[in-house]
């Protein structure tokens, strides 16, 4: 009647259960789309999906698989109008550094256990790799994909980035995502183009559609990495890919005002006395990581009421909340023991096209004035290596010592629509440029004074380009 039966093992002893009987109990509340983040050096959060909501999300977690004795809860099962599911948050605190953890969450099948491994101490100067990635949709049927519907951008059977990283879990130690993800906002434009059938009635149901699948193949790393995110444009899109005749009327509530991303993540920003997922610092070894946002809370951002995008999100703080909170954070930094200071955010102002001036300059003098060593961003749907620059003056040191930031814009670990056309001729500070070829990059600290950034491509990968920058440190090692 029930089929085979199924042993769900729980702290001490097994219960045998019917396996059709329990899959129609927890269909509701079965995990899905698990991801992790930093909080402090000692904490991490645990994030999953389900649908429906949990009174009290637990997660069981411990030092080996077989010893999951503590538990940690919230009441944090949250939603939104139009989306499918509910966003489950837990913290664990008081967690040992840089040590492997094994968790599993309310209502998990057997032996359903993930793990992850907690920050580096504040100063330990070991080396350590991060990945990083921007503008990355979902991929397959319902995304960038080899599809006769549509001009294909994947060749037949090319691995794609989460799929490249999925099988180099051991390379690095966490991962970045400055801005966009899933593309979900395309849903009409993919529906316009015959990529999707046609259905305006169905719009928020096909919008949450992709943007669950997006987390559910993002589940292969983010369930054992820590993944540290920035808001993008598309997390605030509400012009439908470009689309027109059609009015804002039609967008699904998780499009619009950051909705989906504000449900979706926790990141650190009470343990920094940031605001919420916008802006949040942490130290991880020898760095001190800075994400910020480019689309709201600063004179002239993009996605902010008046900023020309149509967007009109936020703001989150009172005005001049964000620039004051990085000036003092950035003041606050001990060079001595995070020597590395990497800014994180979404629009780019050295790059090829699709500059943001007001982002530049909000930002840039800051960044300048407290010695931010790199600049990572995306929103250019390519990859692009600048000479260190300030005031758009090249740095006369070019990698070796320079006083200037090293800007790196990588946007290109693929989406719906693929790949941009870079304007010609480039500008003179671009030392790099690829817009042919999908990838992501992977940073790797050496020692306090060598940073080695490598473009890998997703499909064969392959370094595409590498390049080390040298700083000079006037304290002792």
């Amino acid at each position: 009647m029930f089929g085979r039966a199924l042993s769900v093992v729980f702290i001490g002893f097994a219960v045998i259960i019917p396996a059709l009987s329990l899959q129609t109990i927890n269909d509701n509340v079965r995990p899905s789309q698990h991801h992790t983040a930093f909080h402090g050096t000692s904490g991490m959060t645990i994030s999953w999906s389900t649908h429906a909501k949990l009174d009290k999300p637990t997660v069981n977690y411990g030092l080996t698989p077989y010893t999951l004795w503590q538990q940690a809860s919230s009441s944090e099962s949250v939603t939104y109008p139009t989306s499918t599911t509910y966003l489950n948050h837990v913290i664990l605190k008081d967690l040992l550094p840089y040590r492997t953890y094994y968790y599993s969450v309310s209502n998990s099948f057997a032996n359903q256990t993930y793990q992850f491994k907690t920050a580096r101490i504040e100063g330990d100067r070991s080396s350590h790799t991060v990945a990083m990635v921007a503008d990355m949709g979902t991929f397959g049927s319902l995304g960038l994909s080899f599809n006769d519907k549509y001009p294909p951008a994947l060749a037949p059977g090319e691995i794609t980035t989460i799929q490249r990283l999925s099988t180099t879990l051991d390379q690095f130690d966490f991962l970045l995502h400055p801005g966009d993800f899933a593309y979900s906002d395309y849903w009409l434009k993919e529906e316009l183009l015959g990529y999707l059938p046609f259905d305006l009635a169905t719009g928020p149901q096909v919008y949450e559609q992709i943007n669950e699948e997006f987390y559910t193949q993002l589940e292969n790393i983010t369930a054992f990495k820590p993944y540290m995110v920035s808001v993008g444009n598309h997390e605030a899109n509400c012009d439908n890919g470009g689309t027109k005749g059609y009015t804002e009327s039609i967008c699904p509530v998780g499009q619009t005002n950051f909705t989906g991303y504000i449900n979706r993540f926790r990141m650190p920003s009470d343990v920094s006395k940031g605001v919420g997922n916008f802006w949040y610092s942490y130290d991880y070894g020898m760095v001190h990581y800075l994400h910020y946002t480019t689309e709201t809370d600063f004179p002239g951002a993009p996605d902010a009421f008046g900023g020309g995008q149509g967007d009109d999100a936020g703001p989150f703080a009172p005005t001049g909340a964000q620039l004051a909170w990085i000036e003092q954070d950035l003041r606050s930094v001990n060079r001595e023991i995070t020597p590395w200071v990497v800014a994180l955010g979404h629009r780019p102002w050295y790059v090829a096209s699709s500059l943001c001036y007001t982002c530049q300059a909000a930002f840039e003098p800051l960044f300048n004035e407290y010695n931010v060593d790199v600049v990572l961003s995306g929103h250019v749907h390519a990859m692009e290596r600048n000479a260190p620059i300030a005031k758009n003056v090249t740095d006369e040191n070019g990698l070796n010592n320079p006083k200037a930031p090293l800007y790196l814009t990588n946007g290109a670990a693929g989406h719906f629509e693929g790949l941009d056309t870079l304007n010609s001729p480039l500008p003179s500070y671009v030392t790099y440029a690829n817009n042919t070829k999908f990838g992501y990059s992977l940073l790797t600290f050496h020692n306090i004074t060598h940073m080695t950034h490598n473009f890998i491509s997703s499909a064969s990968g392959q370094v595409l380009d590498s390049a080390t920058l040298y700083k000079e440190r006037s304290f002792p090692y």
